[in-house]
């Protein structure tokens, strides 16, 4: 099975203006997700929007691809980016669809995402952590944080940022000690038949209602693989978020 990561990178951001270029422990935030990515699936692309970004990857030895401003969302812009790739007469089984703010993503989550497609019947893949006691009710209940229920083959039966399922019966400060809830993290793999049909979908109901855009692929009948991983990402939306990150490194290089 061949594998690539594509990773979106865009220049504008309404609370981040620049956030691929930020400097965390030296390194800019997009070389240390590619870093994190290459060597682990057989290619690491950037797809950008900014020529800015498209330079500083290639000073640092990668490859990057210039795409369209006006996607909405990472998917749209990963499928153009792909399709420039293939253009070249190159083909991949699975497209990794790795987000461009996530400099701490780990080998064993995209070895175990990509694991999924070992399900032939898999159309797309994300991953999943459980939720903890020590997580606490307010993490579980935060909208910010998508939920999932799983099948009984570990498929995904439906996202949400309401809490699900709901423990009829059970206090609500009890749910974490009673259920295994699953906290979604948004990374996803495609085989490439499935990238190339999902993004020509209109938006769906479930979709709009809860602003995910997993729920249209879903509502459409498309099957999700789910890896289950223990470990947390440290994300970076913020410039907040970024000087938490460079607590997470120091400790990390410790």
């Amino acid at each position: 099975m061949k594998t690539i990561a594509i990773i979106p990178a865009r220049y504008a951001s309404t609370r981040f203006p620049g956030k691929p270029l930020a400097r965390l422990g030296g390194k800019s935030v997009i070389e240390r997700v590619y870093g994190q990515v290459a060597g682990v699936l057989d290619e690491a692309v950037v797809a950008t929007d900014d020529r800015r970004i498209l330079e500083a990857v290639e000073a640092f030895g990668g490859r990057a691809v210039m795409t369209s401003p006006d996607h909405r969302s990472g998917t749209d812009r990963c499928r153009e980016a792909f399709d420039r790739i293939c253009a070249e007469g190159r083909t991949f089984d699975v497209v990794v669809n790795v987000q461009g703010d996530e400099p701490f993503i780990r080998a064993s989550q995209l070895e175990a995402l990509v694991r999924c497609f070992d399900d032939p019947s898999v159309d797309i893949a994300t991953l999943v952590k459980p939720f903890t006691q020590a997580d606490g009710a307010e993490a579980l209940e935060n909208p910010n944080s998508p939920k999932v229920v799983l099948d009984a083959q570990s498929r995904a039966l439906c996202f949400s940022r309401s809490v699900i399922p709901y423990l009829r019966g059970v206090a609500r400060e009890e749910w974490l000690a009673r259920h295994t809830f699953y906290k979604h993290i948004g990374i996803y793999g495609f085989r490439a038949a499935a990238l190339r049909a999902v993004t020509e979908l209109p938006q769906s109901p479930l979709e709009l209602a809860e602003s995910l855009e997993q729920m249209r692929w879903l509502e459409n009948g498309y099957r999700i693989g789910v890896g289950i991983t223990d470990a947390e990402t440290v994300g970076i939306d913020t410039p907040e978020d970024l000087e938490r990150a460079e607590r997470f490194l120091m400790k990390k290089e410790q």
